[in-house]
This record gives structure tokens, C-alpha cells and sequence, in this order.
């Protein structure tokens, strides 16, 4: 029987390619974003993969959007059975170059959209008893990397956040359920339009995935939400257990790697548009720069095809926790004596 499924940041990236993976199964989905282009995109791409769509325009720092989007999705689809979490932004910078409003906007849509959308759909599902909120995390909520301070900091709020929500429901025996997905680096779109500061073009840390394999790590996760927690890539597994065992020597080799690891080859022209403030799929797609750029679609994926996996084995093995684990020791096993090496070169 389909399901009625709200997804933020359903415009681009993960959210979009999760938007198209639950289409495929004939759900009712609530697009919510800012960007009018990705969401009108985004439900073409729902409708030809045999779902139903709605578009709803909104911003998840703002809770009386949020309420407005939930309202109007339970209008016209019914109850709504799964919400999924995926909205952010963010500032690739040194913190020392980030402003305050700019560290506090990036808090508003990373973290309390991820808020105020959970508080939204307990609002609906608590008095049925029934559904499943999932957050898309990432392994920087647990492990964070320089010149992404504010998202870093964000993402571990998340899991404070949700772990807290988490055994409320349990204490009061709810039949809601509520997990994250931990994410690794993913070939979206972010890269090319986050606000960035940095001298070359931001990237994502390899190994890189591609928005797919989170697609399906979601669906799974919303179908087996008694799990704290999912996490997807042997990089993501690698990199939490290392920094339970080894944080003091990944903070050198971050310190040492971190920079060059985030940035491309490829030069950045000042005043490149970022979509912190307002978005580049808007209307008049100028995003932060002031300067109309056309707003257009940007899709699910990012610049990074040619580097990106279409397929995480350790996906597969996430779906055993007890596969799992053991397989994730060895790798970050590997990663901390990697790690060693390299920081004994300094």
C-alpha cells in the first residue's frame, strides 16, 4: 500500500534522489524546499517513476513553513506515514572567516529545520501511534573535519538531538519510530553552490558516492526504523571507529590533510553565488550574489561523476549489524595505521 512521505531538501542531492527511490514504490511524496526549479523537476522525475507528488515551497528554519508544508501534504495525500529529513546548508571556511549571522543561518536550516520538522510530524504521528521520522546524518556529526565548523557542528547537535527524542518515545512505548543514516562523502550538488571562501572549488572528501546509494540506505532505514542508527560507506564505519580509538591522531592527520583534501584543482572566481540566504533554483536564481544567474534545476548529482561509486558494498552488510561492525574494525584498523604513517612523515 503507498505511503505518504514528506522529504526536505527534496530539490537536490540526496533528497531528490531519495524523492525518485520512493517513487518507484508508488508513494505520495511531499517535495519541500526552497527552490522552485529543483522541486518542480524533482516532481516530473516522482510522477514518470509512478508516484504522486506535491510541491511545497518552504523553509525549514522557519517553523510556521514547516507546520504549513505538513498541513498542506496531509490535505492532499492523508497522514502522513514517513518524514525524512535531508534539508542543509553550509559555509566552507576556516571559522575565523565565518560571520555570525552567516554561522547561525547555517545552524537554523542544519539543525533546527531537522527540529522543527521532527516536532512537526510527532505532532501528527504521536496521537496515531504510529510512523517513522528518519534524519539523514553524516559521519562529520561525529567526526568533524576542518573548514566545515558550523555544518560539523550541526550535524552532532542532530544526533544529541534525535537521541534524546529517541528514548522519549520509548519511555512513553510509542509506536513511533525515529534512526539516522550516516552518510559519507556524496556527489550533490552542495559543492557548487554552498557560500565558500576557499581558494579553490570545494570537494568532497573520497572516497566519494553517488546519491543513489544514500537513496536506498534511506528507503531501507524507513523501513526498519527499530534501528538507532544506519551507517552507509566502508569510509563512514572506518572513520567512527577510528576516531573512538585514535581521535587525538586524526586530529593531526586532519589538521595536516583536511585543506587540500576539500578542495579541487580548479580555481574559484570571486563572487561565485551561493545559496546560504536565498536559493540558486529560485526564481530569479541569484542566490547570495545579488546578481541574476538563471535559476535551473541542478539534479541529485554533483560535478564529481567521474569519482563517484554507484555502489557501497558495506551498504549491503549495514543492513547486518553484526556483519557489519567486524568489517568496519578491520578498516579502521587500517585507517589508524595509515593515519600513523602519514603523520609521522610531518
Amino acid at each position: 500500500m503507498p505511503s505518504t512521505v514528506v522529504i526536505t531538501g527534496a530539490s537536490g542531492g540526496i533528497g531528490r534522489a531519495v524523492a525518485r527511490e520512493f517513487a518507484a514504490r508508488g508513494d505520495r511524496i511531499g517535495l519541500v524546499a526552497r527552490g522552485r526549479a529543483g522541486l518542480e523537476a524533482a516532481a516530473r522525475e516522482v510522477r514518470e517513476r509512478g508516484g504522486q507528488a506535491l510541491v511545497v515551497p518552504a523553509d525549514v528554519a522557519d517553523h510556521e513553513e514547516v507546520r504549513v508544508a505538513a498541513e498542506a501534504v496531509e490535505e492532499r495525500f492523508g497522514p502522513i506515514d514517513v518524514w525524512i529529513n535531508v534539508a542543509f546548508t553550509s559555509v566552507f571556511a576556516p571559522f575565523t572567516e565565518i560571520g555570525p549571522a552567516e554561522f547561525r543561518r547555517v545552524t537554523e536550516v542544519t539543525y533546527l529545520g531537522y527540529v522543527n520538522g521532527t516536532r512537526e510530524a510527532l505532532s501528527r504521528m504521536v496521537p496515531r501511534d504510529r510512523g517513522t521520522i528518519v534524519q539523514v546524518g553524516s559521519a562529520l556529526g561525529e567526526r568533524s573535519i576542518p573548514l566545515q565548523s558550523a555544518y560539523c557542528g550541526a550535524k552532532h547537535a542532530v544526533n544529541g538531538f534525535t537521541s534524546s527524542v529517541r528514548t522519549e518515545l520509548m519511555h512513553r512505548g510509542s509506536g513511533v519510530r525515529i534512526t539516522v543514516v550516516q552518510m559519507p562523502a556524496v556527489n550533490t550538488p552542495q559543492f557548487s553552490w554552498v557560500l565558500s571562501r576557499l581558494p579553490r572549488h570545494p570537494q568532497p572528501v573520497p572516497p566519494i558516492y553517488q546519491p543513489e546509494v544514500a537513496a536506498r540506505a534511506v528507503r531501507y532505514a524507513a523501513d526498519h526504523p527499530g534501528r538507532k542508527q544506519f551507517y552507509v560507506g566502508a569510509s563512514t564505519v572506518a572513520t567512527i571507529l577510528a576516531n573512538r580509538v585514535a581521535a587525538g591522531l586524526l586530529d593531526r592527520y586532519l589538521a595536516r590533510t583536511g585543506y587540500d583534501s576539500q578542495q579541487s584543482g580548479e580555481r574559484v572566481p570571486p563572487g561565485r553565488p551561493g545559496n546560504l540566504w536565498r536559493p540558486l533554483d529560485g526564481e530569479d536564481g541569484d542566490g547570495d550574489s545579488g546578481e541574476a544567474s538563471g535559476g535551473h534545476d541542478f539534479g541529485a548529482h554533483g560535478v564529481f561523476n567521474d569519482k563517484a561509486h554507484a555502489h557501497a558494498p558495506q551498504a549491503a552488510l549495514a543492513e547486518h549489524a553484526r556483519l557489519a561492525w567486524p568489517a568496519g574494525a578491520l578498516l579502521a584498523g587500517a585507517a589508524v595505521a595509515w593515519g600513523a604513517s602519514r603523520a609521522g612523515r610531518r
